[in-house]
């Protein structure tokens, strides 16, 4: 399947797999056609990257890994965001977390922006801590859903919004963001919630609004009282509620 896009019509022409002709898809069609669901097998894409080309599958390994997109190089909200990103890689690599970005420029605009962000976020060290993917031809933010139809850039096309794919050592996708290209994203968040899928992968438990780790965490719904007792030696509590209904068991972060 080959796909282009075009200023004049600010629409994406695929070709058809049936009668070899094509379809002219809006914005909007597109990027629901594309989206990627929770579970989904995240696509095993090559691309060209500041560290040489990878293979995502590959590169990722038995890791988890978050893709991180963004709009363009040397605009400032981007610049905040990969600074605030390489001060934070130890965070990450504490996790088990690979990081990678993307950005809908080549590679030698990535090489020379990446001055810029080290100077803006004084991140000192040779090189740096995470590959910038290029994705100038537009493709992988198509084939990924990634693109905001509300705002362009300067030639009318539509940029790629600030999207976040965590992805779990299976390779199937575990959580995604999307953010407008004008709002920059809150990484302790990113963080807040890597550690709550990590912990959910292995114990029978929710976190509830605002939790952080260490923080008291629900019992699942789905078990049953003798289950619970048994997972849960430090005990629950159940909370009184006008429904008379057990179901909000909180438990300390096992």
């Amino acid at each position: 399947m080959c796909n282009r896009i075009t200023k004049e019509t600010s629409s994406f022409d695929l070709e058809g797999t049936h009668e070899n002709k094509f379809r002219t898809f809006s914005l909007i069609e597109l990027i629901v056609l594309k989206m990627l669901n929770l579970g989904d097998e995240f696509p095993n894409f090559k691309a060209d990257t500041t560290v040489g080309q990878i293979q995502f599958h590959d590169w990722i390994g038995d890791s988890w890994a978050i893709l991180f997109s963004h709009p363009s190089d040397f605009t400032p909200v981007c610049t905040t965001e990969l600074g605030r990103l390489a001060n934070l890689t130890s965070e990450f690599e504490k996790r088990g977390v690979k990081i990678i970005a993307l950005s809908c420029d080549p590679v030698d605009s990535h090489q020379k922006w990446i001055q810029d962000i080290k100077s803006y976020a004084k991140h000192s060290g040779e090189g740096f801590p995470y590959p910038i993917i290029a994705d100038d031809s537009r493709k992988l933010a198509v084939n990924l859903g990634m693109l905001d139809p509300l705002e362009k850039d300067k030639d009318g096309l539509p940029l790629t919004c600030r999207a976040v794919f965590i992805i779990g050592p299976d390779k199937k996708l575990r959580l995604s963001m999307l953010y407008p290209a004008t709002t920059g994203r809150n990484f302790d968040e990113i963080l807040r919630v890597v550690d709550s899928l990590q912990l959910t992968e292995t114990k029978k438990v929710a976190t509830p609004a605002d939790w952080k780790s260490g923080g008291t965490c629900m019992v699942l719904p789905t078990l049953k009282e003798e289950e619970a007792n048994a997972l849960f030696p430090k005990g629950f509590s159940v909370v009184n509620l006008p429904s008379g209904k057990p179901y909000l068991r909180i438990t300390p972060q096992p």
